[in-house]
């Protein structure tokens, strides 16, 4: 296999960009950026949500059992890095946005345009990466989309042309 080949074609994959969040029962927070996303079931809803293995949050939502994922609008492209670090929760914020708890307790975003709220019903581990597949059991809007609702989503393209993942 040519390793670039591999690279670029891995790397046109369209990703959308979300903030991942999880609270334990004992008040430890996660929050990160994670892009690799998709609906897999109409019903009952599940998305999957691939998460590092070695991250802050794949810990956090494990033990949890529930996280939110946060939907990143156009104009958050500061939000999308504030989160490719470590999290840090402080009045009420976390890594300087503004967090409220959902109904599962997950951290919900103020400023995002959407999120949605899922129990994990199956973690699958491979690689360097889990796949967390998680019911959706709530969701929310901060106000109404106009237009197609996906041309609202931060892309990861949208953050330069030298900004990727994958490959």
């Amino acid at each position: 296999m040519d390793p670039q080949a591999k690279k670029s074609a891995l790397r046109m994959i369209p990703y959308g960009l979300y903030v991942l969040t999880g609270e334990t029962k004992a008040g430890e927070v996660a929050a990160a950026t994670v892009n690799w996303v998709t609906q897999t079931a109409f019903a009952p809803p599940l998305i999957v949500v691939g998460v590092k293995t070695d991250s802050g949050a794949h810990s956090v939502i494990k033990e949890a059992g529930s996280f939110a994922l946060n939907i990143l609008g156009k104009d958050q492209v500061p939000a999308a890095y504030a989160f490719f670090k470590a999290s840090a929760k402080e009045d009420g914020k976390i890594n300087g946005e503004s967090f409220r708890n959902g109904s599962t307790g997950a951290p919900i975003m103020e400023n995002a345009p959407a999120y949605v709220e899922c129990k994990l019903v199956e973690t699958v581990e491979k690689g360097d990466h889990s796949i967390f597949i998680g019911e959706v059991v709530d969701a929310g809007l901060k106000s109404p989309i106009e237009g197609r609702v996906d041309d609202a989503t931060l892309t990861l393209k949208d953050l330069g042309e030298k900004v990727f993942y994958g490959g």
